[in-house]
C-alpha cells in the first residue's frame, strides 16, 4: 500500500494553489493543526514558515511547518512538525485535468528517526485516512469559497 492518496477536484489548478498558497488556510484544512498563530510574509518560499498549534485546547502545543520545496502551482513540499510525534516530509502536487478540475495528491512519511526507517507501506496504513480527509477539506475549501 502507498503512502499516497489523489483526489480529483471540481475546480482549477491555480484556485487550489491560492488555497495552498494562503497560510492562513493551513488549519482549516489540515487534520491536526487547530490554531495559525501566525505565517510567515513571504510563505510559501523555500524556508518559511506557518506557525501553529497542534491537539485540542487546553492540550495544544506549538509547532511550525517549514516550506522545503516549491514549484508555485504546481508542487509543494513541507517539513511538518507535530511534536511529540516528531516531523514528516509532505509533498502535494497538483495536475490540470481541464479548466474547471485539477488532481491533487498528497504524500506523507516520517522524517525523524526512528520512525523515518519504517517503509512507506507500513506507514501508509495509519497517513492515508488521515491524508484522505486533508484532501477532502481542501477540496471543499478551493470549490465553495468566495473571492472578495
Amino acid at each position: 500500500m502507498e503512502p499516497e492518496v489523489g483526489r480529483d477536484m471540481h475546480k482549477d489548478a491555480e484556485s487550489v494553489w491560492e488555497v495552498l498558497a494562503d497560510g492562513w488556510f493551513y488549519p482549516l484544512w489540515v487534520v491536526g493543526a487547530t490554531h495559525m498563530r501566525d505565517v510567515d510574509a513571504d510563505w510559501p518560499a523555500v524556508g518559511s514558515r506557518l506557525h501553529h498549534s497542534v491537539g485540542v485546547w487546553p492540550f495544544q502545543l506549538r509547532d511550525h511547518t517549514e516550506v522545503l520545496d516549491v514549484d508555485p502551482g504546481r508542487r509543494l513540499e513541507l517539513l511538518a512538525r507535530a511534536w511529540p510525534a516528531g516531523t514528516a516530509h509532505v509533498r502535494l502536487t497538483l495536475q490540470a485535468r481541464g479548466p474547471d478540475s485539477c488532481h491533487v495528491r498528497m504524500w506523507e512519511a516520517a522524517a525523524d528517526r526512528p520512525w523515518r526507517w519504517i517503509p512507506d507501506w507500513a506507514q501508509a496504513p495509519a497517513v492515508r485516512p488521515r491524508n484522505a480527509e486533508c484532501l477532502s477539506r481542501l477540496a471543499d475549501i478551493a470549490e465553495h469559497r468566495r473571492h472578495v
